[in-house]
């Protein structure tokens, strides 16, 4: 063999060997600590689910994760930087219904959840609970419309901000039920169901979680779920969509697990993998559907196919109801 031949076999076994190994490198994910940004404050929906889903995945993965609480601007702080970091796995994102909201509120925003952030899986449907105050003589959808229509414009409905799903829920309801009450945002669940337990609002939309207590005690009375079924912790609590004339009716907020658009495929797949496996277990799904949310793994592209559809509903509402935030 010349010394030419003999130079150029060497070269091409040197490149035939980096080749798979950027492969291997893929395959052999992960090898460190994995971060997942929640824009939300520690102790809310959006954190727990996070937290449970990172020691699950800790454990499947065989590496540290930690949970980033990056807060502020509904949402978008947070989302913005997991969408920037690099796709390599390392930076991911668990979400709520907010990112499919804010692009019909914010007429200006640093990036485009479709084209910057690629979904990973649904983790779950968070629906809200509709519970009036003790004073309220209505025990059933059918009843509260007929006492809302006999008291026009002067039944209001509180959640905890301008243009989040829970407000969306109660325009829905409007809308299709044909009433006027009056939306009332406050700055968190506490005072959004203290001021119903109160009796100075009507009823509001809240989570499962933070109206138990208030049902349990007995100062908020239950009415029905906004999901399109019932919730498997509250069994007896209808749906809204189980009064015939509402049998359109579902809104509900959802937690989502996403990365940085252009993430290597084979590692989409692995975190998708490792994330429904992990919502399949009994620990995990025990513990969710405690809080009243409904674990719904699904596939990558079912998931962006879900976030699109909810969307163009929230963009229907928002328009409708005239929607609108300070900016």
């Amino acid at each position: 063999m010349t010394r030419q031949l003999l130079a150029f076999v060497c070269t091409a076994a040197f490149m035939t060997a980096a080749v798979p190994g950027s492969g291997a490198a893929q395959d052999a994910y992960p090898n460190q600590q994995i971060r997942i940004i929640v824009p939300f404050p520690a102790g809310g929906g959006t954190d727990i689910t996070a937290r449970l889903l990172g020691e699950q995945l800790r454990r499947a993965l065989g590496q540290p994760i930690v949970v980033d609480n990056r807060t502020g601007a509904s949402g978008m702080i947070g989302t913005l930087a997991a969408a920037k970091s690099p796709p390599d796995g390392y930076t991911l994102l668990v979400a709520s219904g907010e990112m499919a909201v804010n692009p019909h509120l914010y007429k200006q925003m640093a990036y485009d959840w479709d084209k910057d952030l690629v979904p990973i899986t649904l983790l779950v449907k968070v629906p809200n609970i509709l519970v009036v105050n003790a004073d309220v003589p209505a025990k059933s959808v059918q009843e509260l419309i007929a006492y809302a229509k006999a008291n026009p414009r002067k039944l209001t409905f509180s959640t905890s901000g301008v243009g989040n799903p829970q407000q969306l829920a109660g325009e829905l309801l409007n809308k299709m039920a044909g009433l006027e009450i009056m939306h009332v945002p406050y700055k968190g669940a506490a005072p959004q169901l203290a001021d119903v337990a109160g009796k100075h609002i009507t009823m509001t939309f809240s989570s499962i979680a933070a109206a138990l207590p208030f049902i349990e005690s007995g100062k908020v009375k239950p009415i029905a779920v906004t999901s399109s079924a019932r919730v498997s912790m509250m069994p007896n609590v209808p749906a809204v969509a189980e009064y015939p004339p509402l049998a359109g009716y579902e809104l509900v907020n959802f937690f989502g697990f996403l990365g940085p658009a252009r993430l290597p495929d084979p590692v989409l797949r692995k975190l998708n993998a490792s994330a429904v496996q992990a919502l399949q277990s009994a620990d995990i799904a025990t513990k969710l559907k405690a809080m009243g949310f409904e674990p719904a793994p699904m596939t990558s592209e079912q998931f962006r196919a879900f976030i699109r559809r909810e969307s163009e509903k929230f963009a229907k509402i928002i328009i409708d109801a005239d929607v609108k935030v300070e900016q």
